[in-house]
């Protein structure tokens, strides 16, 4: 079962030809990892979807208020029979249909759909993972290359040529030759007692748990968090690489090129996200 403005139908539902977030990729979505019933980061995520609304000029209903979505997801995993399970849910949020590429107006719908999932907390693989840079295409560091909008292009077709060449994930450059992420999460680099990720300005994702982890900084003992642009000079020379999302957590790097690394850091860092998760 899906919501759609509200109304829990079907997952045969189907969106006309003419909703923009389809037409030209004029939406922004969340995706939000729940465990046992329970939205983890829920703050995060809705004061980064309304400053996303605001930069995409979208209309922000006045009953789009964090307890408001918050009742809509849970009655979506209610439909679904998930209101005290593991799940994903991914929440949309759409301009609503009109015009070409400058719209009619600027109302918005929604759509929330759900995914079971089998773990409340993060469990950390430490199974070969490796990846390299893709260089085909690089991301233009603007404010919207920090939206999770649905122009993913380059998401897209870097993750054909990471299956194409056996990899486990690419890591995305800027136009400055800059890496500023995974093609799924932000990108963490750890060099002795500090720990770097690409900063906002080098154009990667505001992520959730990027957003987290900076948040632990003070309280990680001889480590210290850093945002600093990553150059991939650096990325051999690593302690540790670590991907970083809401439904995964902490996916360390084994492997970039002819570079093994260790998984310590992510680990440490894994076990106070757990903890932050139990004790809610």
């Amino acid at each position: 079962m899906t919501n759609f403005n509200g109304t829990i139908l079907e997952d045969t539902t189907h969106i006309s030809i003419n909703n923009r977030g389809y037409a030209y990729g004029d939406a922004l979505f969340e995706t939000i990892k729940v465990a046992n019933g329970k939205l983890l980061f829920w703050e995060d995520h809705y004061f980064r979807l309304m400053a996303s609304m605001r930069i995409m000029r979208m209309d922000i209903p006045m009953n789009f208020t964090m307890e408001f979505l918050e009742t809509q997801i849970q009655s979506t995993l209610e439909a679904n029979g998930l209101e005290n399970d593991n799940s994903r849910v991914k929440l949309t949020v759409h301009r609503n249909e009109g015009g070409l590429y400058l719209p009619f107006q600027n109302a918005i719908g929604f759509n929330i759909s759900t995914k079971p999932l089998d773990n409340d907390v993060f469990i950390l693989n430490d199974f070969k993972y490796e990846v390299d840079l893709f260089k085909d295409y690089y991301v233009a560091p603007t404010l919207l290359s920090t939206l999770k909008t649905n122009n993913k292009a380059i998401n897209v077709v870097g993750s054909i040529f990471a299956n194409e060449n056996d990899l486990d994930n690419c890591l995305l450059l800027n136009t400055n030759k800059m890496v500023v992420e995974a093609l799924n999460g932000n990108v963490f680099l750890v060099k002795g007692n500090t720990i770097k990720t690409a900063p906002l300005t080098d154009g990667c994702l505001k992520g959730v748990l990027r957003t987290q982890l900076l948040a632990m900084d003070k309280g990680l003992g001889e480590y210290n968090i850093v945002e600093d642009s990553i150059s991939p000079f650096e990325l051999q020379k690593a302690d540790e690489l670590f991907i970083t999302n809401v439904i995964k957590g902490i996916q360390p790097i084994s492997k970039y090129r002819k570079k093994q690394f260790e998984n310590k850091v992510a680990k440490m860092l894994l076990e106070k996200l757990n903890t932050k998760i139990r004790l809610g």
